[in-house]
């Protein structure tokens, strides 16, 4: 999977373009913040969140998306702090993050349930989770997202993954328009996620 990454992220366009997850930038994010990007790809929402003033740090196994990253950053005149390393590996420091952002961050089951399970305990008190992943009827759609059932999400799952312990947690399915880059366009069916600890 590590090698398919590269590879994609080697191509000079930007796979999903280089402006943040609209859901994203919906909510209402403000600054001195810091920040946690999963799966971050080529950086478009690390740098939209760096762009408001947020102290952010991009996590993705693939060197070809950092790069990107970092490119992304130096063209926006922010700086983001990027660690190429395995979501299915590593463990997120605790009460750290003011907020940790997972837009599109499918994995393989053993890695959603290493990674998914700690955000809780990652977060401050009062810190947020803010994600949007593809459900398992985007196979349906055609318009984006793995091609793999497992590597999709119910909310029946997001709920037992991130667990009980928020304060407040909201994860709605929803049916949009999604129109980033090359691999994300059209009709979607897609799980939103806010949850406060």
């Amino acid at each position: 999977m590590k090698e398919f990454w590269n590879e994609r992220y080697a191509e000079t366009a930007y796979a999903y373009g280089q402006e943040a997850n609209d859901f994203l930038k919906a909510q209402q994010i403000g600054s001195d913040l810091k920040v946690l990007c999963l799966a971050e790809g080529e950086g478009r929402n690390g740098v939209y969140l760096a762009g408001l003033g947020n102290d952010v740090t991009c996590i993705d196994y693939s060197e070809e998306g950092l790069k990107k990253t970092s490119q992304l950053a130096e063209q926006n005149g922010v700086e983001v702090s990027c660690i190429c390393a395995d979501l299915g590996e590593i463990n997120i420091e605790e009460d750290t993050w003011d907020l940790i952002i997972g837009i599109f961050a499918h994995f393989p089951l053993q890695v959603k349930q290493h990674i998914w399970p700690q955000m809780h305990a990652a977060l401050k008190p009062g810190g947020q989770l803010i994600m949007e992943v593809y459900d398992q009827e985007q196979l349906r759609f055609g318009t984006g997202g793995p091609q793999h059932p497992d590597l999709l999400y119910s909310t029946e799952e997001l709920q037992a993954l991130i667990g009980q312990d928020f304060t407040e947690i909201k994860i709605e399915k929803v049916y949009r328009e999604v129109n980033e880059g090359t691999y994300h366009n059209g009709a979607s069916a897609t799980i939103q996620v806010l949850a406060t600890k």
